[in-house]
């Protein structure tokens, strides 16, 4: 994502083990890892292998030592959106790692309808990367689409099912170019999820579908 291309939970993973992630894809696995304590174990596992690769690691001297610290301390921080002033009672729905990033309880979010059944609060551009909220009205579809790059999504509430496989609370969705999909939530209630995409989509599907989904 951004830096490099990811097509994979395990490689989200390895990419945030390796610390190479976007600031808002670092939020949103810390999220994730939150809402589901089992998927830690994992993340563990992988931190163990990467200390002991780089154990395994010839030291090498620096080149230029003085002009890498330099880069170092002269690079600048990556600055993230103003957060509003919250109370703990307000934010408690959310993980600690996104209700910091948005500064919103869940039920608080400023949403903005896009079409009919569905919302969205966008974040906007940070890191290079795209982030938004999304609501989803029960049994709403998203029209098909695809991806220039790629797109990770983290389900908070609800669920939503795209041909692909079924995502609920604490899920984490990563599609790619290779993925055409066409998200609808179930109809138990409202589906709202965080996601963060590095390039555009791109519609798909036939000029019917693309009109009855818009329309909802």
């Amino acid at each position: 994502m951004v830096r490099e291309h990811i097509d994979t939970i395990d490689a989200l993973m390895a990419r945030y083990v390796a610390g190479s992630l976007p600031a808002p894809a670092r939020v949103l696995v810390k999220s994730h890892l939150e809402m589901r304590p089992e998927a830690r174990g994992f993340v563990k596992d992988l931190e163990s292998l990467a200390g002991e690769a780089l154990e395994a690691v010839e030291p090498e001297p620096i080149g230029d030592r003085d002009g890498a610290l330099q880069g170092i301390f002269s690079s600048n921080d990556i600055v993230l959106p103003m957060a509003p002033e919250k109370s703990a009672e307000d934010a408690a729905d959310l993980p600690a790692a996104l209700r910091d990033f948005i500064g919103y309880g869940i039920d608080d979010i400023p949403w903005r309808t896009k079409m009919p059944g569905f919302k969205e609060y966008n974040i906007g551009d940070v890191d290079g990367c795209t982030v938004s909220m999304f609501w989803i009205r029960p049994g709403r579809a998203i029209p098909a689409h695809t991806h220039h790059g790629c797109e990770i999504t983290l389900v908070l509430r609800g669920a939503f099912s795209d041909g692909v496989g079924r995502y609920g609370p604490g899920d984490i969705s990563v599609a790619d170019d290779d993925v055409d999909h066409r998200p609808v939530a179930e109809n138990a209630g409202p589906c709202i999820g965080f996601a963060v995409t590095d390039a555009p989509l791109r519609m798909t599907g036939s000029f019917r579908q693309l009109i009855g989904d818009l329309i909802g």
